[in-house]
C-alpha cells in the first residue's frame, strides 16, 4: 500500500492554493508535541531531558486542536514523548480526523497492545512505529530489552485490526549499507508495513549519546550504498524520490525549517523540532513573522552543519517535486 489517492490530491490541491494565494511560507505537517513524558529513556532523545514539573505538563484536546487549525496544515504527525501516556491521545486523534487531517501517531508501542481499542482504523489515520533496527540494534538503540519484539507484535496487531501502520527508523554511525537494507528489507517484506520512513539521526544538544550522530558525508556514503541496485525502487519508502537523492548526495538542498513546525508543550518551537535554538512563540504567526529564519541551515548555523533530518529537507524536496512535470511524474511512479 503506498500513500492513499485522497491524501496525495488533498495534499496536492493544499499546496496548489498556496502557491495561487501567493504564500511564501506554509507548512506541509504539523509536529504536535501534547507531552514530552516518556516510558523510554533512549540515548539519542533530546526531548525527555526535561526536569519533572515539564514531563508532568500536557496540551489538552482543546490547545491541541487550536494549534491545528491556526497553523492550517493537512497532516499532523503527532509525537512526543510517548503520545500514548497521555489519556486524552484517542479523542485528539478522533477529533483530528473528524476533521479531516491526515494523522500519524508516532509511538514506541509498548501501550499500543492496552489502548488499542480506543482508536478506530480510518483512511485518515495511522500508527507511526518507532524501529531503529533490527532486534539487538533496537533493543541498544532504546536502552531496554524486549522493546523490539513488543513493537512487533503491535504491528502484527494493528495490520490484523485493519489500521494503516508505518515505522520510522533512525539510522546512527553505527549503521552500515547493510544493516540498512537488512532492517528495510524486514519491514517490508515480513511485516509488510504500509510505508517506511528513515531518517540520519540528528545531534540533539540535550542527548545524553554525543557520539554516534551521522555526519553528511558518512550520511551519504551509507545511503549511496545501501540504495545501489536499486533497492529503494523497492522498498515502501513514504518520501519523495528528490530526497531519497538527497541523502545520497545526488542533489542538495536548502532546509525549510518551517515545512515541518513544531507546537510542543512551550509553544511554537523555533526554528524546528530538533532545536530550540530561538526559543518559543506564543502563535504560529509570531513563528513564521518573527523568526530570523536566514539564521538556520548548513553553513548558517553551527548545530545544523551535518543535519539531513526529513523534517527540514523532506518539504524542500516536495515543493521541488510540486514545481516540476519531470519530478511530479517520477514521484507519482515512485522511481
Amino acid at each position: 500500500m503506498t500513500m492513499p489517492m485522497k491524501q496525495k490530491i488533498a495534499v496536492a490541491k493544499y499546496i496548489a492554493g498556496k502557491k495561487l494565494n501567493g504564500e511564501p511560507k506554509y507548512p506541509l505537517v504539523l509536529e504536535l508535541e501534547p507531552l514530552l513524558q516518556c516510558n523510554l529513556a533512549c540515548a539519542g532523545c533530546g526531548k525527555i531531558q526535561h526536569p519533572e514539573q515539564t514531563l508532568r505538563r500536557r496540551l489538552s484536546v482543546e490547545e491541541c486542536l487550536a494549534a491545528v487549525e491556526e497553523c492550517g496544515a493537512p497532516m499532523v504527525s503527532i509525537a512526543g514523548g510517548e503520545p500514548l501516556v497521555h489519556e486524552q491521545m484517542p479523542q485528539i486523534v478522533s477529533e483530528l480526523v473528524a476533521r479531516g487531517k491526515f494523522v500519524f501517531l508516532c509511538t514506541n508501542a509498548l501501550l499500543l497492545q492496552k489502548k488499542i481499542h480506543l482508536f478506530q482504523p480510518s483512511i485518515y489515520f495511522a500508527w507511526m512505529i518507532h524501529l531503529d533496527g533490527l532486534k539487538e540494534r533496537h533493543d541498544a538503540s532504546v536502552c531496554r530489552d524486549g522493546v523490539f519484539d513488543k513493537a512487533v507484535a503491535a504491528i502484527r496487531l494493528a495490520k490484523s485490526r485493519g489500521f494503516r501502520v508505518f515505522t520510522n527508523t533512525t539510522f546512527f554511525d553505527t549503521d552500515d549499507a547493510e544493516s540498512i537494507r537488512d532492517v528495510l528489507d524486514y519491514l517490508n517484506d515480513e511485516l509488510q508495513v504500509d510505508m517506511m520512513q528513515i531518517s540520519p539521526a540528528y545531534a540533539y544538544q540535550k542527548a545524553p549519546d554525543q557520539e554516534h550522530f551521522l555526519g553528511v558525508k558518512r550520511t551519504r556514503e551509507i545511503f549511496r550504498a545501501a540504495f545501489a541496485g536499486g533497492k529503494r525502487k523497492r522498498w515502501r519508502l513514504n518520501h519523495s524520490p528528490l530526497y531519497l537523492d538527497f541523502l545520497e548526495g545526488k542533489v542538495d538542498f536548502e532546509c525549510t525549517p518551517w515545512g515541518i513546525p513544531c507546537y510542543t508543550v512551550f509553544g511554537w518551537q523555533r526554528p524546528c523540532y530538533l532545536m530550540s535554538d530561538g526559543g518559543y512563540a506564543k502563535t504560529y504567526a509570531e513563528l513564521i513573522e518573527q523568526t530570523d529564519w536566514s539564521k538556520y541551515g548548513r553553513g548558517k548555523h553551527p548545530n545544523c552543519e551535518n543535519c539531513m533530518a526529513h523534517c527540514g529537507y523532506e518539504p524542500t524536496a516536495v515543493l521541488t517535486t510540486t514545481a516540476s512535470v519531470r519530478e511530479s511524474v517520477r514521484a507519482a511512479i515512485g522511481n
